[in-house]
């Protein structure tokens, strides 16, 4: 097609206009990303769609080889047949004190009601996946400077291969160290950080758990530090509760929460903070001194570092995607006091 003197310049003026108009729309994102620190780094994309029991079972795994395959590179799955339920567990005495020492004798698993036989038992230190929440919202002022020093007793306490990242919330989460086994790289950027604006905490947690699929190792864990309190967060508790039950995440909690809460919000934070670490077989930690903020995180460490892991083949091998009920029973040897033990209350079944 040809066209005259008079349309071509035409074209090269709407041309040079469009560029300029994508230059101003490109300065504009530009100035917008520097309004809050957070913006600077990575923040979590749109909520993926609901998953399906088999996306979603959070303890069925393969068998030996398959998962050292599978854990060898990140976001690998592991898809294969029904095979081996684990379950991690940990002890306490009626001082809540952590108890090891224990044989696979001392423990019964029960599957839906239904007594397991326990094929695997395991209390080997093994290397885990930790994702840190922390909250950075306004109301965290005053406490900042001693939680990021429990952060540190934490991460100083814990197994040296272990891999760590940070999610950081305010207003919003964003993620602000991406998965490190470097301790100092960590507090080093924790350090920068000011506590400021209002608290996105089930944004944040959710986050948490999805960057979680991204894990290099099979054991996955998530430390919230929060003083509690939800006003900013687009997904419901409902929402983080099924995200949550369907992972495979342990969930430890320090609860630094103010004796009088004023609202509606920061009163239900705790009670939002222990259901969902109760979930997982995970713990929350309500701190009553602040002083005592470093021993609690390295007691957390230790809890991480001392688990039972119990193995059995499930005697239901259908594969109906269904909800399944876990409860570990001790049988603890003689003499001892009333032990309590802690650990996920159930998983998916795989599908067809």
């Amino acid at each position: 097609m040809r066209i005259g003197k008079r349309g071509e310049r035409w074209l090269t003026r709407w041309l040079v206009a469009a560029l300029v108009g994508a230059g101003l729309w490109m300065g504009g994102a530009v100035c917008r990303a520097q309004e809050n620190p957070l913006d600077e780094v990575h923040t979590p994309a749109p909520p993926p769609p609901p998953k399906t029991p088999e996306q979603a079972k959070p303890v069925i795994e393969g068998a030996e080889n398959a998962a050292r395959y599978a854990t060898s590179r990140r976001d690998a799955r592991i898809r294969v047949d029904v095979n081996l339920v684990l379950v991690p567990a940990t002890v306490t005495d009626p001082m809540n004190r952590l108890v090891t020492g224990l044989d696979k004798d001392n423990f019964q698993v029960f599957d839906n009601n239904v007594g397991q036989v326990i094929k695997n038992f395991s209390t080997e230190d093994a290397p885990v996946s930790i994702g840190i929440v922390f909250d950075l919202s306004g109301s965290m002022s005053s406490k900042f400077q001693r939680a990021r020093k429990a952060l540190d007793a934490f991460l100083r306490t814990s197994n040296p291969k272990d891999e760590f990242f940070v999610v950081g919330f305010n207003d919003r989460p964003a993620v602000i160290v991406d998965y490190t086994s470097d301790v100092d790289d960590i507090d080093a950027r924790m350090v920068m950080l000011k506590p400021e604006n209002r608290t996105a905490l089930i944004d944040a947690v959710y986050l948490g758990v999805d960057k979680l699929r991204q894990a290099k190792y099979d054991r996955k864990a998530l430390l919230i530090i929060s003083d509690g309190g939800d006003n900013r967060s687009r997904y419901t508790e409902g929402e983080l509760r099924r995200e949550v039950r369907e992972s495979d995440v342990q969930i430890y909690s320090i609860g630094i929460f103010d004796q009088y809460a004023p609202t509606t919000e920061e009163q239900m934070g705790p009670v939002l903070l222990s259901d969902i670490c109760d979930m997982t077989g995970g713990r929350m930690f309500r701190v009553l001194d602040l002083n005592d903020l470093g021993d609690i995180a390295a007691r957390i460490s230790a809890e991480l570092r001392n688990e039972y892991v119990i193995g059995y083949t499930p005697s239901d091998m259908r594969k109906d995607g269904n909800w399944r009920k876990l409860k570990i029973r001790l049988v603890p040897p003689p003499g001892l006091p009333p032990l309590t033990v802690h650990n996920r209350q159930g998983y998916y079944a795989p599908t067809e």
